[in-house]
């Protein structure tokens, strides 16, 4: 961090899964029960005891009456019990990884990693290929880059548990290709609580370091606006109608409060509190229960970058960014239980803000005269990302005996407002051995508002009756109805004078807001053009529409094996209607998706799983919107391809199960997909910029396959002679997953990713045959090492993570294209210690946790080869970070 004072000079110039009843079974026999279907919403169970043993006295027996013991082996846990592969976090898992967010403790689960802000991939594919369910409805998502909602907006305090199925049944979505994740609330409670915590952390790279921050508005620090970013009318009016804002409005923008880019020598700790209560009563013959939390937090990050890009001209640049992220969450949920039926009705708020401040400098190419190809340049940003999700969901399920039914229903709403995103860049003059900004000729000041709102009505009914066959069968049959609709737009406006001409001196070496003050606007009569036009569509409005049925057939065919077997049909309407005469998407398919699992209990812990299934992946919103969208995380421009085509899987798998004692188990699996179409992202430089351009292609195949192995074992330590570990034992939680994929790419004719409308090219100008898919780690090991007590809270846990590279974006072959750019995640170590206590009548809980004690840092390249070499696209140092936590629970 101390090299960041260099650019304090530079301020001169700126100043359950599965299907419903399997997960709720608790199993009394000696041979694994089929149950019905149980519905998506159902929480994982408690495990049930792995032995047990009843006491039969005969009838009228006496005293002296001989007892007839059966020992019946109960089935451990919910992982063994379910048809379908999954793996489950409960509530005590959570806590165990000590993760503030949901995103960070499924990256502990086997096969799943974390890329970029939150998104879940699954053995190596991507979110597009994965499904993220609340209480098994599905979410909108804030992000213009996604339809899937990015996980790390939801904290721990509001998650009960989380599920997560490898392999596809009918009963759930088809967007199916690597996984459903279903994080479930809690309904309503056993007993009456009231929580209170809080925490404080230190990033040894971000606090009390260098940072650049600005002023904003009074209440950024919650993450709301008070009114200095409200967006004017007259912007909107402009960027619908594509005409300059003159003089006399421009003057009526917010300035220096957007503006002024500060040094802070002190970035503040991040910190973190949250509460939350819960009761429940009898009356009658129903049970009652409210639930209800909320949480505040702050987090801030510095990130040093570096980046450049090995062409002609080449470049290099650093560039520092501070994030400021405050995040509210609320969630209020009732419940009610009455005989064997339950009702729960579940609201969930989030609001995540990201306040940004962006300095660097470095080379580019120099538009008024060229020295060697390029020429120093410093470029500013201060930017306002607010993100917010509120869902409302009403689910029943009731049992009536043969006949089990489960209704659910939800309104999802999120939204992302980015106004006064402001961007700055001043060339140097060697004439005048100083920076300057002219508004022309490659140095420039924009303003951009954009806004994204995305409304979702979900709904279904499972119906799942158990046949008397003899044997455990049940048929199964729902209905699912999904619409979503979103409206975004992106004005951009360039600040210039009449006729393009160049700023005169002084004012164009005017820090930002005095080059932009109502004196210099009024008296050189800068006026703001639209810029958005030559960026796509200033706008889009998308929808999906998706009616969905199924059936399925559940049951024990034989002594020990049983088999789901189920098919699935879905129709859907997929509309992207962008402004500007931009190319309209409009995907109307319909699919017959089978899916069919067997389970072989061959012996009494032991048991087989093969499955087979076609599942589908749809473009997301973004992905086919011809609109040019900025992400500043990664620095990289995103341009959508409005002719992309569903991708369609083939899916196979096969998976060892040993439940060798009480919530332990040894697993080992392997998998197969074919994936026709696959949509990949493909990379290349802007011209005069420091950005690069992702675009998204169609490739014609790729072909994915690995393994995972699984342990988790407990080792007690009474062994020990002393007192002190008479009830401790150690954890040991370890996976590793091994991920092999390729892309196929001949001579076939695919839409060019850069002119999709106009140009068609050979597939193997575009796409590397025998290159992996985006995002895929072929490698990912997750180690687990602690000792906890088994009678009271007492942990304390060492958590390895490793990831081998993955492409995060490939090079476009043709036209002298770039290399792939790559990420290297490297090794990670975290320790999370956790010690309870019962002082003044509560239950008290202290943690400590330390967070990247391998320092490791964040580092993105391209390779090219030879002499040249490596070039970093985006690397910094991630800090080291440890955080004091307290809480009670009365």
């Amino acid at each position: 961090m101390k090299n960041q004072l260099a650019f304090a000079s530079l301020l001169a110039v700126t100043s359950c899964l599965v299907a419903p009843a399997a997960l709720a079974q608790t199993a009394g026999d000696a041979t694994p029960q089929t149950a019905s279907p149980p519905p998506a919403t159902q929480t994982a169970p408690e495990q049930a005891p792995e032995q047990q043993e009843v006491e039969i006295s005969a009838p009228g027996a006496g005293s002296d009456s001989e007892d007839i013991v059966v020992i019946g082996r109960n089935i451990p846990n919910v992982v063994r019990s379910t048809p379908q592969v999954v793996s489950v976090l409960s509530t005590e898992d959570i806590a165990r990884t000590g993760e503030g967010d949901i995103a960070g403790a499924l990256q502990r689960v086997t096969g799943l990693s974390v890329v970029g802000n939150g998104f879940v991939y699954v053995r190596g594919l991507g979110d597009r290929y994965s499904l993220s369910l609340l209480n098994g409805l599905p979410l909108p998502s804030p992000e213009p880059l996604r339809r899937v909602v990015p996980l790390d907006i939801f904290p721990t305090s509001v998650i009960g548990s989380a599920l997560v199925q490898k392999t596809f049944s009918a009963n759930y979505p088809g967007e199916f290709g690597g996984g459903v994740i279903n994080l479930t609330t809690t309904a309503v409670p056993e007993k009456s609580f009231f929580s209170v915590g809080g925490s404080v952390g230190f990033d040894m790279e971000t606090t009390s370091e260098l940072g650049y921050t600005y002023d904003g508005g009074s209440h950024d620090w919650l993450g709301y606006d008070s009114g200095e970013r409200d967006t004017p009318n007259f912007i909107l009016k402009a960027g619908a109608d594509r005409t300059t804002i003159p003089t006399s409005q421009a003057v009526n923008l917010t300035n220096a409060e957007t503006t002024v880019l500060f040094e802070n020598y002190h970035i503040p700790p991040n910190f973190s509190g949250e509460t939350s209560f819960g009761t429940s009563t009898d009356i009658g013959g129903t049970r009652l229960g409210v639930i209800a939390g909320a949480g505040l937090s702050n987090t801030w990050r510095t990130r040093d970058a570096v980046s450049g890009v090995r062409s002609i001209p080449s470049t290099t640049f650093r560039r520092v960014t501070t994030d400021h992220r405050a995040l509210v969450n609320g969630m209020l949920g009732f419940g009610a239980e009455f005989g064997e039926h339950r009702i729960r009705f579940t609201n969930v708020y989030i609001h995540d803000t990201l306040k940004q401040g962006r300095l660097g400098a470095g080379t580019a190419e120099n538009f008024e005269s060229p020295v060697n190809g390029h020429a120093p340049v410093m470029e500013q940003n201060t930017n306002w990302f607010e993100r917010q999700l509120f869902t409302s969901q009403l689910v029943g399920e009731f049992d009536f005996g043969d006949l089990d039914v489960d209704v659910r229903g939800a309104y999802a709403n999120t939204k992302r407002k980015s106004p006064y995103e402001r961007a700055f860049r001043y060339l140097y003059d060697a004439s005048i051995n100083d920076y300057r900004n002219t508004l022309n000729g490659g140095s420039y000041a924009t303003v951009a508002f954009s806004d994204l709102n995305e409304n979702l009505w979900a709904g279904g009914i499972d119906l799942a009756y158990d046949l008397h066959l003899g044997r455990p069968f049940s048929l199964q049959a729902g209905y699912a109805y999904q619409d979503t609709d979103r409206s975004s737009f992106r004005y951009t406006f360039d600040y210039v004078l009449p006729g393009g001409t160049a700023l005169p001196d002084p004012y164009s070496q005017l820090r930002p807001d005095y080059l932009l003050s109502d004196y210099s606007l009024q008296a050189n009569g800068i006026v703001l053009r639209p810029s958005t036009t030559s960026q796509g569509a200033r706008s889009y409005d998308a929808g999906l529409k998706v009616h969905a049925g199924y059936a399925q057939l559940e049951g024990e065919i034989a002594d020990g094996m049983r088999m789901t077997a189920g098919v699935r049909y879905e129709t859907a309407k997929q509309t992207v209607l962008p402004t500007d005469n931009q190319p309209v998407t409009e995907l109307n398919n319909d699919y017959w998706l089978p899916a069919a699992t067997l389970t072989w209990n061959f012996a009494t812990d032991m048991q087989w799983r093969l499955n087979a299934s076609k599942t589908i992946a749809r473009p997301q919103f973004r992905e086919l919107a011809p609109q040019q969208y900025l992400d500043f995380d990664s620095d990289r421009v995103f341009y959508g391809n409005p002719f992309l085509t569903d991708s369609k899987l083939t899916n196979l798998e096969a998976r060892y199960e040993w439940f060798f004692g009480k919530d332990q188990r040894l697993t080992a699996s392997g998998f197969f997909k074919k994936i026709e179409d696959p949509i990949e992202t493909v990379s290349f430089q802007l011209a005069g910029s420091n950005t690069t351009q992702i675009n998204f292609a169609n490739a014609p195949e790729a072909q994915l396959y690995g393994g995972e192995i699984e342990l988790q074992k407990y080792v007690p330590l009474d062994f020990i002679n002393n007192d002190l570990f008479t009830t401790r034992r150690l954890v040991l939680i370890a996976n590793y997953t091994y991920t092999h994929s390729e892309v196929f790419a001949g001579n076939e004719l695919i839409r060019d990713p850069i002119n999709p409308a106009s140009v068609t090219r050979p597939a193997n100008q575009v796409f590397v045959s025998g290159q992996p898919l985006v995002g895929q780690s072929d490698h990912l090991v997750n180690l687990q090492l602690g000792i906890e007590d088994t009678q009271k809270l007492s942990q304390l846990t060492f958590l390895f993570n490793y990831a081998s590279d993955r492409v995060v974006a490939r090079g476009l072959l043709s036209g002298g294209g770039l290399p792939p750019i790559v990420e290297r995640p490297g090794v990670r170590l975290d320790f999370v210690l956790r010690q309870g206590f019962d002082v003044l009548g509560g239950e008290w809980e202290f943690k400590l946790e330390g967070r990247n004690l391998t320092g490791t840092r964040f580092v993105e390249f391209q390779d090219y080869g030879g002499t040249t070499g490596i070039a970093d696209t985006n690397s910094y140092d991630q800090g080291r970070v440890f955080t004091i936590g307290l809480s009670t629970k009365f």
